[in-house]
């Protein structure tokens, strides 16, 4: 639990907070109010509307009333969890949960919606939200949202403060926020401040926090620094928090900081700290508790005299804290610092980083102390006035020791203060101090004629320690209420003002001690006294000197009037019929009235009576305003003449008339018309319609007319309201009919008749009815139900009847009777019968209708015609099938008889191969095991990554990190770069510089990427912000491809800086993996395919090999050769041998670089001797002879030259080779890809042999033309065959052999249940979020993300180029077989089936059997990764700090902001452009930065 001192601290400041509240109640002593708690009290807030006080207690949230009842309560724990769980508890992530205690970390009051912010120990801190009226509704809760929610602590001892705030995003939209600050717990959210949403808005939900400013959120500077928060508040647009930190050393000595940052600052970029020095020597280091408020008028006075304070006015804020020596609890104090002062010196901090190279006065004065490098910070030289803070220094800012805020101890007290609270009571402020025995001193600035002005301590009478312990309770489970005064006890004026109380003094009329809110004529002169003088009322004469109250015997009766004195009977003093009865307000009035009985009172003084008057009975006036209920100039001139109001024209409002003289308005407004109701009515009219406006008239008489569309309505004068509201009734034109035509017509009906006349149109065809003699006409002559139709004598169905259309269902079979009905005789016997329509009595044939015939022809007919030919088709078919499957039986088990053979004989070469292979590699084995896999370091890993691809290559300047400044200009250009970085740690800027360049169509593709690779080493020291920034990006691009309706496309190809961004982002990410667990099977996967390449003939020129997996390097021929072994002597070292494997068929160079790498296997390959630095020296004997590639002696077919071998040479098994380092070298021939040089003279005799002739290896270019010519000819076929054969034993050959390798290395990346890199969890979790956002985005786009970021992005490029991890060389063709292995790993990531047929690619159909089961665990590795803990952003953000610190001192950073710069020059105009129509880039004047960074890197002369 708690400290006691921590909980006294809650309690007292609760108890505090209830003092203050009372302080206007007559409370007696034995009515104090208090509540207990059956668990210790944590937290206590107020609800100042209601006045409902909220209690946080262990498992318990309280509502008391203002007199501390309780209302309602609500259980918060205990509950089930674990120090270690990720709720919700109910994931399998919890393991050994137990009942545990919630204690409240945090109560606040959110005013705008009626809730309670409630904040508890369990769960990591999740907060909920309960009703202020009833806290027993939970308004709002969830567990299930994950870190981002996670607002308070799980440790007891971690202090957690919070205050209410408004945040306003890029949209303009408002949001209700708390900003929290929160010291270290070892499990908790390590952000540190954090602004937390209180609504679910787009991919924010309640709690989260929305403001990512890694510097004060999570670095490991949290732990080294041990914040104490004690305090939060905000004023003038500022947020500040008070707390007591280390200074980051080895020493625990804690010091008390105040930290601002802007109310509206979206980064915290603003964040800046100040020292707090209370006493002497500050002695008093660590803060225990604040209190912000006006420091009135009387202390306000005596700060300014001091002289120590600066000015300070009554309605000034003053931060009032209460401190102690480092929690010892042997005294405290009460120091005090005015904000105005606290904000000056924090500008002085500001302005001496941005300004003064962090001086001031020549002193260093700004201390840095979240980053790892501070030494190059304050070097910008920017105008900091208009700003608030600023966004361009990559951490906060902070005062050094001896520029802290001084300020001494105004009230020192023995014992631990853990409380403060202030009030100001007539214009005097007094102190209330807290301790940790639960006493309270109230505290008053006095006077004292001999010492002058000072502090008085007067113990407030609260329950004692052992009253409450009495009652079984400790004292953090009561709270009590008391007031702050007992003016109501002191019965005479002496004691009432002796103890200089500001609150009590007396009342003189009344007699009684009282707050001066509570004395009726305490404004008036000696009305309520009160002075340090302690000075009461004297009577020094009374006339008459002897007059009674009592009876007396004779002839006056005594009667006591409201005033304490004495009349002869019953005369006391009246007023009455005042004059005016109306008074406007506003405008001074004088008030004349009528008295009695006054007579008596002609002998006081004048001045006395004026207390008279006061007291005497009241008469009533009547106050009243004008523009009260009359908001227009209709509304005012309907007013009452005896209120005399008028409606001023400049004003625009309803006055008293006097205090309108020259804009009196004669005429009002036009009408204007608000609302129409009802909008919408029948055609027909007849309904009540109501116009809402204001100026509609002041008398009903005043509506001369109403019409609707030209219609005049009828105006209900009953129902008009003042210039407010008309009422009519709307009444439309009646139709007039003129003609009728025809005139005559059957009395059958059907006619139809055509009426002309005036207004028909009025009203719709409902509401229109016609008759004719009553009867009511249709618009048909007929209804269908009314009709009859006839075939022959049987009648048919009518279905519908349209105006030209009879719908009928005739008889279902051919009537056989004549009618009997018609008139006319109908003769059915015939095919065709007449089809008679009757309406009425009227008849029609229309037509006739014909019955066909069924001639059904017998069954016994149809079977057999039928079913005897499909037997015969069968029975056919399924001869020939038999016939074709025995067959094609026969053709596949010769084929399977064939491949069995080829594949055993596979089989035995790949055992053989893979046996021999394994020997050779256990010597590589071996070196493993002893550490000796050549890793490159840091930054030869990332320069080869990022800039080795790049036009220059190695000579790239990022590479070689020499940059062309003349020596004059290199300090100014250095700090020139220094502040360009610091613009770069801009985010506004850096988002336009991107997109600027994006923009523009010559900013290609390499130059994107060169771009991204810059930058990630410009930003390498920061790597938060630059994953803050590559998040950004990547949302508005994943924002485009999925509004472009092709999200599967993202992340395909670096077609934005984004894309490289994030390739980098994984380099860097993932080094530390390769060097602990990737590493090692690629190593051996790349030695093996070495050597199994270098086992067979490898053609130097064509670079083509026997062994190896891509059919396109193959070597097509069939060479001789043998295997030797050489005893190699190295010159000048000794006279040991080493014995090299070679073949015979190799050339002198390959024989020299298998020499060099068995003689220097211990180095790596950039400290080992070249090829063309080397000579090797055969000596068969007494003499030796120098081999090289080509001389006098190669051999020559036509103008073809063949390059020296050792078969050439005949040098024989056994033989002993010389090893020469040669000094001076020139290229050689068949190395050119070297740039390796040999000997000036060997050049000229080459150059010499060479002039016409061609050379060549194993195999010559024109024999391979050939040989394709002839392998697409029919002639040749059966060579062909023997070919396909040759190529596809050769290459199965090769990839059984390699393998186990191949599988090592996929099992080493796509393993989920070993180590996976946090960035892979972190970036893969960000994708799914993401994708669930969107509706198109589904789980196969979601697979192609992640494959186009990891494996697409990172592992092809390292498996392709492995000089980019180890300090190896790799050879044409190891490439070709290592890019058939990548094609494997993207084919394994790819969604995609790949249906395979003879014309696929070798590659494909080489490992198409482990396609299958390389994409089960590509699936598997991503459902793995899905399923693990989420990596938090505390712990990546750690992680991502720990890399900037561990290698970015070893980077070329100034080189790459020099380089970067030069992106900026060449788009200067753009990015100027760009910045100037950004509002958040004018306000923080990054414009201006930008020219004079130009104008320094570039020597100009500006006009800035």
């Amino acid at each position: 639990g708690a400290s006691p001192w921590v909980r006294a601290a809650l309690l007292l400041l609760c108890l505090l907070l209830l003092c203050l509240s009372a302080a206007g109640n007559q409370l007696q002593e034995e009515a104090l109010l208090d509540f207990s708690s059956i668990t210790p009290i944590n937290n206590v807030v107020q609800d100042p509307r209601s006045g409902r006080v909220y209690l946080g207690a262990v498992n318990t949230i309280y509502q008391l009333d203002e007199a501390l009842r309780e209302e309602a309560r609500t259980m918060t724990g205990p509950k089930e969890d674990a120090r270690t769980c990720t709720p919700p508890v109910s994931t399998p992530y919890c393991q050994d949960t137990k009942p545990s205690p919630n204690v409240n970390k945090l109560l606040l009051v959110h005013p705008s919606n009626d809730s309670l912010i409630v904040c508890g120990s369990r769960y990591r801190g999740i907060c909920s939200l309960l009703n202020l009226s009833n806290v027993e509704q939970q308004l709002y809760y969830s567990d299930s949202k994950g870190e981002r929610t996670y607002v308070a602590s799980i440790e007891d001892g971690v202090a957690v403060v919070a205050v209410m705030s408004t945040y306003i995003n890029k949209d303009g939209n408002t949001f209700n926020v708390f900003l929290v600050g929160k010291g270290y717990g070892s499990l908790d959210s390590s952000k540190l401040i954090s602004t937390r949403i209180l609504q679910d808005y787009r991919d924010w939900v309640v709690f989260e926090s929305i403001i990512e400013a890694s510097t004060v959120q999570a670095t490991p500077f949290v732990p080294k620094y041990l914040h104490d928060f004690r305090h939060a508040f905000k004023e003038e647009g500022f947020v500040y928090f008070l707390f007591s930190r280390t200074m980051g050393s080895t020493d625990n000595k804690n010091f008390t900081f105040v930290s601002r940052l802007c109310e509206d600052d979206p980064h915290y970029y603003s964040y800046t700290e100040l020292q707090l020095n209370c006493g002497p020597g500050n002695r008093y280091n660590k803060v225990q508790a604040a209190y912000v408020a006006s420091p009135g008028k009387e202390l306000a006075r005596g700060m300014t005299e001091s002289g120590q304070y600066g000015k300070v006015l009554a309605w000034h804020k003053v931060l009032f804290m209460v401190a102690s020596p480092d929690d010892d609890g042997a005294d405290s104090a009460l120091c005090m610092y005015p904000l105005n002062t606290i904000n000056e010196r924090l500008v002085d901090i500001i302005s001496a980083c941005y300004s003064d190279s962090g001086k001031i006065a020549g002193i260093p004065a700004v201390d840095i102390p979240y980053s790892y490098k501070t030494d190059e910070f304050c070097t910008s030289h920017i105008d900091v006035s208009s700003l608030c803070g600023a966004d361009f220094l990559p951490s906060p800012l902070a005062s050094k020791p001896e520029f802290a805020q001084q300020a001494k101890a105004v009230i020192i007290r023995r014992g631990l203060l853990t409380a403060v609270a202030i009030a100001v009571e007539n214009d005097h402020t007094i102190a209330f101090l807290g301790n940790s025995l639960g006493e309270v001193y109230k505290v008053r600035r006095g006077w004292n004629g001999m010492c002058g002005s000072g502090w008085f301590l007067e113990v407030c009478k609260v329950m004692s320690r052992e009253s409450v312990q009495g009652k079984g309770l400790g004292e953090e489970s009561m709270i009590t209420k008391v007031p702050v005064q007992t003016c109501h006890l002191k019965t005479d004026c002496q004691s009432c003002v002796s103890p200089w109380d500001p609150y009590c003094g007396w009342c003189v009329l009344e007699g009684r001690c009282t707050r001066r809110s509570d004395c009726r004529r305490a404004e008036e002169k000696n009305g309520w006294l009160w002075s340090p003088k302690q000075q009461c009322v004297k009577i020094v004469s009374f006339n008459p000197p002897n007059l009674s109250c009592k009876k007396t015997q004779h002839k006056y009766k005594c009667s006591k009037c409201s005033i304490s004195i004495c009349v002869q009977g019953a005369r006391c003093p009246q007023f009455e019929n005042p004059d005016p009865v109306l008074i406007p307000v506003g405008f001074k009035t004088t008030i004349g009235f009528e008295g009695i009985n006054l007579d008596v009172y002609q002998v006081l003084e004048k001045k006395t009576m004026s207390y008279i008057a006061s007291l005497l009975p009241s008469f009533t006036v009547t106050l009243y305003s004008c523009s009260l209920g009359r908001e227009d100039c209709s509304l005012c001139k309907n007013a009452d003449p005896k209120y005399r109001c008028v409606w001023c024209v400049k004003r625009k409002s309803c006055v008293y008339e006097k205090l309108c003289t020259n804009d009196q308005g004669t005429e009002c407004p036009d009408p204007h018309i608000t609302d129409i109701i009802p909008r919408y009515g029948p055609v027909g009219g007849g309904i009540s319609v109501t116009i809402k406006g204001s100026n509609l008239g002041i008398h009903k008489e005043d509506i001369k007319a109403i019409s609707v569309v030209g219609v005049p309505c009828i105006h209900q004068e009953n129902k008009y309201a003042v210039s407010t509201s008309v009422f009519y009734l709307l009444i439309l034109q009646d139709p007039i009919a003129r003609s009728v035509h025809p005139a005559n017509g059957s009395k059958a009906g059907g006619t139809v008749i055509t009426i002309s006349g005036f207004n028909l149109d009025t009203a719709t065809r409902e509401d229109i009815a016609v008759t004719v003699g009553g009867v009511v006409c249709f618009e048909k002559a007929m209804t269908a139900k009314e009709a009859q139709a006839f075939v022959g004598d049987v009648p048919c169905y009518v279905n519908a009847l349209q105006d030209d259309k009879l719908f009928l269902d005739p008889p279902s079979s051919q009537p056989q009777a004549r009618s009997k009905r018609h008139r006319r005789r109908r003769d059915t016997s015939s095919d065709t019968l007449d089809l008679l329509i009757k309406f009425g009595n009227g008849e029609w044939v229309v037509g006739s209708v014909h019955y066909e015939s069924n001639n059904e022809v017998p069954l016994f007919i149809i079977i057999p015609a039928v079913i005897i030919p499909m037997l015969l088709i069968i029975l056919v078919s399924v001869y020939c099938y038999r016939r074709k499957s025995q067959q094609a039986e026969r053709e596949y088990e010769k084929v399977k008889h064939q491949l069995e053979n080829l594949e055993e004989s596979v089989r035995d070469r790949c055992k053989k191969e893979f046996t021999d292979l394994m020997i050779e590699m256990e010597d590589h084995t071996n070196e493993l095991s002893e550490g000796r896999i050549p890793f490159l370091d840091y930054k030869t890993y990332t320069d080869r990554v990022f800039f080795l691809p790049s036009k220059d290559g190695a000579n790239d300047v990022m590479i070689t990190g020499k940059l062309d400044i003349p020596e004059a200009r290199k300090a100014i250009v250095g700090q020139a770069l220094n502040q360009f970085s610091n613009l770069l740690n801009s985010k506004t800027f850096l988002i336009n510089f991107i997109k600027t360049l994006e923009g523009r169509p010559d900013f290609n593709a390499r130059a994107k990427v060169y771009f991204a690779s810059l930058l990630t080493v410009a930003l390498h020291g920061k790597l938060e912000y630059y994953t803050d920034i590559m998040r950004t990006l990547l949302l508005e691009l994943m924002g485009n491809y999925v509004d472009s309706k092709n999200p599967k496309l993202m992340l395909r190809r670096s077609e934005t800086v984004v894309e490289r961004m994030l390739c980098n982002w994984m380099s860097i990410c993932l080094y530390q993996f390769l060097k602990d667990s990737a590493g090692e099977p690629l190593y051996k996967l790349f030695r093996a395919i070495k050597h199994q390449t270098e086992k067979g003939p490898v053609d130097a020129r064509v670079k083509k090999a026997k062994y190896t997996l891509n059919d396109t390097g193959l070597l097509g021929d069939d060479v001789e050769y043998c295997v030797l072994t050489l005893q190699v002597l190295v010159h000048g070292e000794g006279p040991d041998v080493t014995p090299v494997k070679v073949l015979n068929c190799d050339t002198v160079s390959q024989v020299k670089e298998k020499i060099i790498e068995a003689v220097y296997r211990n180095l790596p390959y950039s400290q080992r001797p070249k090829v063309d630095s080397v000579s090797l020296e055969w000596r068969p004997g007494s003499t030796g002879q120098i081999l090289s590639d080509l001389d006098l002696t190669s051999q020559k077919e036509g103008r073809w030259r063949r390059i020296n071998t050792l078969a050439h040479y005949n040098v024989r098994d056994n033989a002993t080779l010389v090893l020469s380092i040669v000094l001076h070298t020139q290229q050689n021939y068949d190395q050119n890809q070297d740039n390796q040089e040999e000997s000036k003279n060997v050049l000229l005799k080459r150059n010499a042999l060479l002039e016409d002739d061609k050379v060549f290896h194993l195999v010559r270019p024109d024999e391979l033309d050939e040989m394709k010519s002839k392998r697409g000819s029919m002639k040749d076929k059966s060579m062909t065959k023997a070919i396909t054969e040759i190529y596809l034993t050769r290459l199965l050959s090769v990839k059984g052999t390699l393998q186990q390798f191949v599988d090592d290395f996929f099992r080493s990346v796509l393993c989920s249940g070993s180590v996976v890199p946090p960035a892979i969890k972190y970036f893969f979790d960000f994708l799914d979020e993401q994708a669930l956002k969107h509706d198109n985005v589904d789980e196969e786009t979601v697979h192609i993300w992640k494959t186009n970021s990891l494996p697409l992005r990172f592992w092809v490029n390292i498996l392709k180029n492995p000089h980019f991890t180890f300090d190896v060389h790799v050879t044409e063709v190891v490439d070709a077989s290592l890019s058939v292995i990548a094609q494997t790993f993207m084919d394994a990531c790819t969604k995609t089936e790949h249906k395979l047929s003879r014309d696929s690619p070798s590659n494909k159909l080489l490992y198409a059997k482990e396609i299958s089961t390389y994409k089960k665990m590509v699936d598997d590795y991503y459902k793995g990764i899905r399923q693990m803990v989420s990596v938090s952003d505390q712990d990546m953000n750690t992680h991502l700090a720990e890399v900037s610190r561990t290698h970015t001192d070893k980077l070329n950073t100034q080189v790459a902001l020099h380089q970067l710069y030069q992106y900026a020059s060449k788009y200067y105009d753009g990015i100027i452009q760009s910045l100037d129509e950004d509002p958040a880039a004018q306000s923080k004047q990054l414009t201006l930065r930008l020219q004079r960074i130009a104008a320094a890197l570039e020597n100009k002369v500006t006009d800035l």
